[in-house]
């Protein structure tokens, strides 16, 4: 292969265009962007608009799949339950994601690129393989990311339909956690996220290179979103599988407010009794969760690659 399985997606890309044109006529400078937001900021700005528009399209397939975790539903028992919250809960719980998701792709990305860069520099001649040092960087963003997890707390609580009576809103469910229970509390399901990001970044960003190369070459615009938008669904869709049963787990664990912490072990444990030892059961909703990670990570993939070229 002509460049390491880990060499980053934007490496491989072309470079910017001279300009933006329309009808002839610029309408950016050379690089303008890109001096404007600096030569490493851009992962970050794409990466956080790549997830913001995602989010906006993707979070009722987020609701319904939501509640196939949490209580192990059909789909069609998840949108009547949906159907009976009305159209005013329909986007309850936005608030959270979307900062959450907008922020930790943002970091996920940036972060990958300035750790790569750091870890690179100082291994020059050192003999690592650059395969190693390109995924302890994605590792290392990934456990970055579980800072927030506060967000995709407050996202779990707010979604919960059990919840609907106690806490009205973002602001108001922070207020209660922190004043009822403290910070500890804003950090229930810590474990199952830190033990999900750091492989699933090592993966993402390991193998986007090699899946692009193996589809077919494009020459248009159009033809590289489509292939940017394939790469990143299938790894997004295949890596949603594998760690489907973490999140059953977080979504089980940050459902609880006060009481002890349980151990992941224990809670998956409960989890899987309660579906009678069902391996079947236990992905519930991971079809869904598939087609929604396919779709979600096709277009942050895709609008990142997009955006970084016009950078």
């Amino acid at each position: 292969m002509a460049v390491s399985t880990m060499d980053s997606e934007s490496a491989r890309t072309p470079q910017p265009q001279a300009a933006l044109t329309k009808g002839g006529h610029t309408l950016l400078p050379a690089g303008y962007l890109s001096t404007r937001l600096g030569t490493q900021r851009k992962h970050y700005v794409c990466g956080s608009i790549a997830a913001f528009t995602n989010i906006l399209v993707t979070f009722p397939i987020q609701k319904v799949l939501f509640r196939q975790q949490l209580h192990g539903v059909l789909a069609t028992e998840a949108v009547r339950q949906l159907q009976r919250d009305g159209l005013r809960n329909l986007y309850r719980g936005l608030l959270p994601p979307l900062l959450q998701k907008s922020t930790t792709v943002a970091i996920m990305f940036g972060l990958y690129e300035d750790f790569s860069r750091v870890l690179l520099d100082r291994a020059g001649g050192s003999g690592i393989p650059e395969l190693f040092t390109r995924s302890f960087a994605a590792a290392l963003a990934g456990t970055t990311e579980a800072i927030l997890t506060p967000f995709e707390r407050v996202q779990t609580l707010l979604q919960d339909h059990r919840h609907h009576g106690r806490f009205n809103n973002t602001g108001h469910t922070f207020r209660t956690l922190l004043t009822e229970y403290g910070v500890r509390e804003c950090y229930r399901g810590l474990v199952p996220i830190l033990l999900r990001n750091g492989p699933s970044n090592v993966l993402f960003f390991g193998l986007r290179g090699p899946i692009k190369e193996l589809l077919p070459e494009v020459s248009s615009r159009a033809g590289h979103m489509a292939i940017d938008f394939v790469c990143g669904g299938l790894l997004g869709a295949a890596l949603g599988i594998m760690f489907y049963p973490l999140n059953v787990v977080k979504a089980r664990a940050q459902s609880q407010v006060g009481g002890p912490f349980q151990p992941c072990r224990k809670v998956l444990l409960t989890v899987w009794r309660e579906r009678g030892g069902s391996v079947v059961l236990l992905f519930r909703g991971a079809h869904l969760n598939y087609h929604r990670s396919l779709l979600s990570w096709g277009i942050i993939n895709a609008t990142y690659e997009l955006l970084l070229k016009l950078l």
